[in-house]
């Protein structure tokens, strides 16, 4: 049995944390704020995660659930998940100021499920149902889609015509949580068309390979992020398929004293919206407890940089030269 006073190894694991979509989307609000002031609007959140949202509330963004909620002539932002052609639509009838800060591999799934439709396809999204970027890529393709969450879905979906068929799929689900379902929709279609496995979200795809070989070294796995954030809860799950006891945190003093019982070496992650204040924040709480050694874990570095909407770069380029 380990003793409660010897101290814990932490391992941190490499890569964990923003990815650049994210990234992104939290610079597109604070240059929005910084180049037109507050208050601008964003329907839902920017990302999922409480922590970033209260920051951007407090420097004068606005979170709201539909464009009707928007004010006449406000500046609007639209999430980092995608929005659908209505959302968009409604906010041009209006002519709200609309900056978009749709994650580009979100606007690539959209740009392949449209290309699939025009060439005479029915489009199969492989996601979770309710996820804002599901609602979003649905309400982005033009014609036929069919949702697909697990195998089961893929054994009894019924499509008009197997021949011209392709699928897509959530950016924040990785090859390994695609993996089975599409075996079975390519047993079932074998004529079914797909992205290349390139395309996929480097980020889901690197922090869950991340933490499947993190699980093979410690007794507890804790994942930082939000309740309703998809990929935070997939890390999660996976600690847990592979036995080892896993929790997942919106906060730091969430983490339980007991949790520690028995174990000597912990691994931390963090979902791809979770900042690393809360990753810093655990580990001072776990020093508060016992004696850390703390390591990183994984060597994959990621130096993906998505760019700033024209919308901003090309104002903030004014702003600069009248400065």
């Amino acid at each position: 049995m380990t003793n409660n006073n010897n101290p814990i190894d932490v391992f941190l694991a490499q890569p964990r944390g923003f990815c650049a979509g994210v990234d992104r989307a939290i610079a597109i609000v604070e240059e929005a704020l910084r180049i037109h002031g507050a208050p601008v609007y964003v329907r839902h959140e920017i990302v999922h995660n409480k922590r970033v949202i209260s920051m951007l509330e407090d420097k004068g963004a606005i979170f709201v659930e539909e464009v009707e909620d928007i004010p006449d002539g406000a500046i609007t932002i639209f999430s980092a998940h995608g929005i659908s052609s209505k959302v968009e639509n409604d906010a041009i009838a209006r002519s709200l100021p609309v900056i978009d800060a749709t994650c580009p591999l979100v606007s690539k799934v959209h740009a392949e499920g449209r290309k699939h439709t025009e060439n005479g396809c029915e489009v199969i999204l492989i996601g979770h149902k309710g996820h804002p970027e599901v609602e979003g890529t649905m309400g982005r393709i033009n014609g036929t889609v069919y949702l697909v969450s697990n195998v089961t879905d893929a054994k009894t979906i019924m499509v008009e015509n197997p021949n011209k068929l392709a699928y897509v799929t959530q950016t924040t689900l990785s090859v390994d949580d695609t993996r089975d379902i599409i075996l079975e929709l390519e047993r079932r279609f074998p004529k079914i068309t797909g992205p290349n496995v390139k395309d996929i979200c480097y980020a889901t795809q690197n922090r869950q390979s991340a933490v499947r070989e993190l699980t093979q070294h410690v007794d507890l796995l804790i994942v930082l992020g939000a309740s309703n954030s998809s990929n935070s809860n997939r890390l999660k799950e996976i600690g847990v398929e592979l036995g080892v006891p896993s929790y997942l945190i919106d906060e730091a003093d969430q983490m339980e004293p007991s949790w520690l019982n028995g174990v000597s070496k912990i691994g931390i992650t963090a979902g791809a919206s979770a900042p690393e204040e809360l990753v810093e924040e655990l580990i001072e709480n776990l020093r508060a407890i016992r004696e850390i050694n703390l390591k990183t874990f994984g060597d994959t570095i990621e130096d993906v940089i998505f760019k700033l909407p024209k919308e901003l770069t090309e104002l903030s380029s004014q702003t600069q030269k009248i400065l």
